[in-house]
């Protein structure tokens, strides 16, 4: 398996484990009211099951699976892939933070980081696409 992959797929299971986490404290959340911030965290949770783990599983099965760019360089491009593993990243993890911060901190930083969260997300969805198109075909 390429490192890439195993990179993306790793990671996955990383935000698994830690939407579960988050489902595990939005339920006590809901008995006891103890921590405000949870009030507002449930975008971030949904983000990190789909974003980080069911996205970022597809990309690294995608990269490791699809057919080979070519018989010299299987993979492609792939600085391409890894800018679109640190982009998605970067973006959930800002995201993670800035969703439920607009809800208690009432600063526009948090917007703009929550925008640029957005951003990030977007930028690497376009740049693995722009990565894996050519792969995208019958062997």
């Amino acid at each position: 398996m390429p490192e890439l992959a195993r990179w993306y797929i790793k990671t996955s299971l990383v935000y698994l484990a830690a939407a579960l986490l988050v489902g595990v404290a939005l339920a006590v959340h809901r008995m006891t009211s103890l921590v405000p911030v949870l009030d507002f965290s449930g975008p971030a949770y949904i983000h990190l099951f789909v974003v980080g783990w069911l996205t970022q599983l597809i990309f690294g099965v995608a990269y490791w699976l699809f057919p080979r760019f070519s018989k010299a360089s299987p993979y492609g491009h792939e600085y391409l892939g890894w800018g679109a593993y640190v982009l998605l990243n970067a973006g959930l993890i800002l995201r993670a933070v800035a969703e439920p911060a607009t809800g208690v901190m009432y600063g526009k930083g948090w917007r703009v980081a929550l925008i640029g969260a957005a951003l990030c997300q977007w930028a690497a969805g376009l740049l693995f696409t722009v990565y894996i198109w050519p792969r995208v075909r019958a062997k």
